[in-house]
């Protein structure tokens, strides 16, 4: 079962959504949004630039290890949820690699 992107309208009325994998875990949430087209255009980004290079990986301040996927203009698409472990990073790096592209939307708006 592919993964699927999770469209809805967060707190005060902008728009956001997660990447959940096959597993049902959320590896990739979004930045807000005013619109919910821009919304969609940033899933269209997510599939075109889930490519390796395109993760920054980070440490917060406690030591744990997270990433953001940025486009190809340098803009921050969405980040990870905090990871006990650089390989923990990593796969869910992968994992958002391997599921984006493929990944049905569902409409929660």
């Amino acid at each position: 079962m592919p993964g699927k992107f999770e469209l809805k309208k967060s707190k005060g009325g902008q728009f956001m959504f997660n990447l959940k994998a096959s597993n049902g875990q959320v590896i990739l949430t979004s930045e807000r949004y005013k619109t919910k087209a821009s919304a969609e255009n940033g899933i269209k980004s997510v599939k075109s630039n889930a490519k390796d290079k395109m993760f920054e990986r980070l440490t917060a301040k406690n030591g744990q290890p997270y990433f953001r996927l940025k486009a190809g203009n340098g803009e921050v698409i969405g980040r990870s949820e905090m990871y006990a472990s650089t390989s923990g990073r990593n796969n869910g790096i992968n994992s958002v690699i391997k599921n984006a592209k493929g990944a049905k939307l569902s409409d929660l708006t």
